[in-house]
């Protein structure tokens, strides 16, 4: 069963008020249904709640490219096999071609974001020599053991429910000798953007309702690893803020980026009223700063 409690930053009040609202989640039952929630956080990306995800790539690859790029400097992927999990519209897998991946695998929950994915390889000149596409759960990889030279898995892990067997699935597809590597989703990440979210929106729909989110700390990223059997275990911690200029934009990057999947627990009809009441709040309170914050971790499978 996924973590009860809210694992990252927020303000003190909507800390409080998410904590209330996870342990009834609990003790209904709504977060022991874990295939639910993965359900949710897809139907979210692809694009079944909002259109805010269509401006997935408009509005996020400038940043995406960054935390692929800060991970990658602790894999070396040239003449190698990769598996890149969650690789969403393709940022990460056409960076590790570039920088010599024989061939590359991008996996996604989510169909819509490998649709785009596909088309931004055409675009870019990659074939199926190069990139193959598939819909996969993290939790359970529809590979054989010792599949691949390189194992990654792109800022997914806060998304999903087991986080413990995702890494062990890792672990497993990749061949002996060969890397698995995580870009994490730290204690900090997007909390602005979280919580004025939160303080925006109308409770009464999110009441019983944990929010599909696990960040994590670097001890722990480290923990999984190592219980997947994993060696030479390393990890770093970066953070930077991104100043938008106004909470209006600071909204509508934060409700493409994430595709905005809580709005399942809205009725559709209130969707787009909810949306324009959060970013108006966004505007208001001039939340214009969000965080990034990345834990960055590589282990070796022995062999």
């Amino acid at each position: 069963m996924p973590r009860v409690l809210w694992t990252g930053k927020l303000t003190p009040q909507i800390w409080l008020m998410l904590n209330t609202s996870n342990v009834f989640a609990w003790a209904t039952g709504a977060t022991r249904d874990t295939d639910a929630m993965k359900e949710r956080v897809r139907k979210g990306y692809d694009g079944a709640f909002s259109d805010h995800v269509n401006h997935y790539d408009e509005v996020g690859s400038v940043l995406q490219m960054r935390s692929a790029a800060e991970q990658l400097r602790d894999v070396d992927v040239r003449g190698k096999s990769v598996l890149d999990i969650g690789g969403g519209t393709g940022v990460a897998s056409f960076l590790m071609l570039r920088h010599g991946a024989s061939k590359v695998v991008c996996g996604d929950i989510s169909e819509k974001m490998l649709v785009q994915a596909r088309l931004n390889a055409e675009r870019e000149g990659y074939g199926p020599n190069l990139i193959e596409f598939c819909r996969l759960d993290a939790e359970v990889l529809p590979y054989d053991e010792g599949s691949f030279d390189v194992v990654s898995m792109s800022m997914t892990m806060g998304l999903l429910p087991n986080q413990e067997k995702s890494v062990a699935e890792m672990a497993r597809v990749a061949r002996p000798g060969g890397l698995v590597s995580i870009g994490a989703h730290g204690p900090d990440h997007y909390w602005e953007p979280i919580d004025a979210t939160v303080r925006g929106m109308s409770k009464r729909y999110i009441f019983g309702y944990r929010l599909e989110f696990w960040p994590e700390k670097e001890k722990e990223v480290r923990a999984h690893m190592a219980r997947a059997g994993l060696v030479d275990i390393m990890t770093r911690r970066v953070t930077w803020k991104n100043d938008f200029g106004s909470g209006g934009k600071a909204f509508d990057f934060f409700a493409a980026i994430s595709a905005s999947w809580w709005y399942g627990k809205l009725p559709p009809e209130r969707v787009q009223e909810e949306a324009d009441r959060t970013r108006a709040y966004f505007e208001r309170e001039n939340v214009r700063i969000v965080t990034d914050d990345i834990i960055v971790a590589s282990g070796r499978k022995p062999g």
